[in-house]
């Protein structure tokens, strides 16, 4: 009797979008850990790291519309791998800078942009990915297991390029994100496709599957497989909750970069611990964020199952971010140094439980255009990063730091009442 292999594929290249997010955050995380160094190396100061935190998120944020369009355009396999060759040879670049050049800032500034720019496609890409390969049922937590790459990267960056720091210079934790992301990088284009029906270990089980899955028809998920799709601009525009979904997530990427820009450098200058102190306790936020990344995915396909997209996509954000609040306001006002980095790590956490919800609900309401849509609501989390990166120094070192927190939890609570106008069940095309 003849049994048919059942494949999971679509786990494995989901799996390799982790890898490759986590790569995506160790190259825009590493100047934050390496920033006192370079900060001393180029006589920069906090003000000036802060200029260069941002210029990597205004690319970014600035390529993030035509990031989504080439994505839907050209496929994910392509576009991210060029994306990460692009983005190794930025990272490599911030190596190459020698001591004492002539205008440092705007060298790094310029840089940055581009490696902003670079780093663009990863989500729209992947968004694409999940919306031809991933059924329904399960993009909750195929997006959290891409996000939580984003923890995973970033937790692994403070320890590991703080060790390479001390014994081999700055630039040694360039060249190591550099190197890791080229091969990661080769190994997406070697092992993925565009769609599943390309894949050669992509069983008729598991093709079936992903039909059944993607809105339950087989014409919708070639409709979403075809790569010279129709891009729905009108009704994209058109949408209420666009905007809503754009304010949302600016107030999470402003929470965000907190985390990924100022948590070391505020453990170490504000808290008072040492170098190797500083290192440890900035993981717990990203450790936070992996996990709660991994368990918002999972608990927004399960309350999705039970009462529907609009409480298991905006419902579950919107608890999220308010609880986010609530972390960020009582983490800054502790005494002790250890609490405030273990509630302030809950807060990051918190964050995260909210982090699927904004690229599954880009494919729940967009569908075939969901490389656009989430490319759009991605600008905004970026732009709000973009917007802590030199702002929340500026309002430390006026108000203290206890402000830039306070201001943060402002912005959580706006991103929770935004997404109580936000409907997941009402897509483009019905």
């Amino acid at each position: 009797m003849y049994f048919e292999r059942h494949t999971r594929v679509r786990f494995l290249l989901a799996f390799w979008l982790f890898v490759l997010s986590g790569v995506a955050f160790l190259d825009r995380t590493n100047i934050s850990i390496a920033g006192i160094q370079i900060s001393k190396e180029y006589g920069l100061g906090n003000q000036r790291l802060g200029w260069i935190f941002s210029a990597f998120l205004i690319g970014y944020a600035g390529f993030q519309l035509p990031a989504g369009w080439l994505a839907a355009r050209f496929g994910p396999r392509r576009v991210l791998t060029l994306g990460v060759l692009w983005w190794g040879i930025a990272t490599a670049l911030t190596a190459t800078l020698p001591s004492g050049i002539a205008h440092a800032v705007m060298l790094f500034i310029a840089i940055r942009f581009a490696l902003g720019a670079g780093e663009a496609v990863i989500y729209p890409a992947a968004n694409q990915f999940v919306a031809r390969w991933v059924p329904t049922r399960e993009r909750g937590f195929i997006n959290g297991l891409i996000f939580a790459g984003v923890g995973a990267g970033s937790g692994l960056t403070p320890p590991l390029l703080t060790w390479l720091i001390a014994r081999h210079g700055w630039r040694a934790a360039f060249w190591f994100s550099a190197i890791v992301g080229l091969i990661a990088g080769a190994i997406w284009w070697r092992y993925s496709r565009d769609t599943p029906e390309e894949h050669p270990d992509v069983g008729p089980l598991e093709l079936s599957e992903i039909h059944a899955g993607i809105n339950g028809s087989v014409q919708e998920h070639r409709a979403l497989s075809s790569e010279t799709v129709e891009i729905s601009w009108r009704a994209i525009f058109h949408r209420r909750d666009l905007p809503a979904l754009m304010i949302g997530y600016f107030s999470f990427g402003y929470v965000a970069w907190i985390f990924f820009s100022w948590f070391f450098l505020y453990m170490a200058q504000v808290r008072g611990f040492d170098l190797k102190s500083s290192a440890r306790y900035s993981m717990l936020p990203f450790l936070s964020m992996t996990i709660c990344c991994l368990a918002g995915g999972a608990i927004s396909d399960k309350l999705t199952d039970l009462y529907g997209l609009r409480v298991g996509r905006a419902g579950l954000a919107s608890v999220a971010l308010v609880a986010t609040a609530c972390f960020l306001v009582i983490g800054s006002m502790v005494h002790s140094p250890q609490l405030a980095g273990v509630i302030l790590a809950g807060g990051a956490g918190a964050l995260y439980l909210s982090q699927s919800s904004f690229w599954s609900v880009s494919i729940d309401i967009a569908g075939r255009s969901s490389g656009v849509f989430s490319s759009m609501v991605n600008m905004g989390g970026q732009i709000g990063g973009a917007v802590t990166a030199s702002l929340t120094p500026w309002i430390a070192q006026r108000f203290g730091w206890t402000t830039s927190f306070a201001l943060a939890a402002v912005l959580a609570v706006i991103g929770a009442l935004c997404w109580l106008t936000v409907h997941p069940e009402r897509p483009l095309d019905a």
